[in-house]
């Protein structure tokens, strides 16, 4: 009996003690390095949902190293536990290719930043503004209050279109008069109603000039530069104003016609 302890009871008992203490060392340094490398993270200026990431990712493959340096003590073949642990994550990649798509599209808008909270943007078919951004989709809010969810990986595979970059923004408009109104007359009140609106900036200096003779009407391209904030209140009043304007001098505002001729055929007798 003593002889069986001392070759397989005691052993064995030691290689557990030591594959505790492995275990609990382990994660002890884990945690101490984490702490490390989280404030290092956190002096990078790096975004908080990134750093969180980041950490938590290092932190369970640092935990599973420590645990197959315990099973290792224990005897079990560690070699054989990693390829499995390799085919297992292959197989899972294969199964979850969307998800991780979208959680590689979602790093990336973090890290590369084309759009923050609060942003008004234009991606992945929607246009709203950006309430957060998740590892794997992003939430925006449309202008009639609806939310509308997004995968990262549709975003990031598009056009992004962040309004809210600059502080400036230009207002495209297009008014057209009647070829028998006076054109110099219409040009100079189009002129005069944005040099009144205290909203358009005067550098870059607003544009009005004569963009087309179309079918039917002049039509004048009429272009202020405004603060991002200003871009559709004097889209819609400039809107309203020149057409006031325009109906009180007599300017008018041609509509597609169409005139329709009515051939009436005679009936013999």
């Amino acid at each position: 009996m003593e002889a069986f302890s001392q070759e397989y009871i005691l052993p064995w008992a030691v290689n557990i003690a030591l594959a505790i203490a492995i275990f609990f060392v382990g994660r002890l340094v884990v945690k101490l390095l984490m702490n490390v490398v989280g404030r290092l993270l956190r002096k990078s200026k790096m975004d908080v949902m990134l750093i969180n990431f980041i950490s938590s990712i290092a932190h369970a493959l640092l935990l599973l190293f420590v645990i197959i340096a315990a099973l290792g003590q224990l005897g079990v073949d560690t070699t054989s536990l990693i390829a499995l642990i390799g085919a297992a994550g292959l197989a899972i990649g294969l199964s979850l290719q969307d998800s991780l798509k979208n959680f590689a599209a979602g790093v990336m808008l973090i890290v590369f930043r084309p759009f923050k909270a609060g942003d008004f943007v234009e991606a992945g078919g929607v246009t709203g503004i950006v309430e957060h951004i998740t590892i794997f989709n992003s939430v925006f809010r449309t202008g009639d209050n609806r939310e509308v969810i997004i995968p990262n990986g549709k975003i990031y595979a598009d056009n992004i279109t962040n309004y809210s970059t600059r502080e400036t923004r230009r207002v495209d408009m297009v008014f057209g008069i009647g070829y028998g109104d006076d054109l110099l007359k219409a040009k100079q009140i189009l002129v005069d109603i944005l040099a009144q609106d205290e909203r358009v900036l005067k550098e870059p200096e607003p544009v009005v000039n004569v963009a087309a003779l179309a079918d039917s009407s002049v039509n004048f391209n009429v272009r202020p530069w405004v603060k991002n904030a200003d871009y559709w209140p004097v889209l819609w009043d400039t809107t309203e104003k020149v057409k006031l304007e325009f109906d009180r001098q007599g300017i008018s505002i041609p509509f597609p016609q169409m005139d329709v001729h009515f051939h009436r055929e005679e009936q013999a007798d």
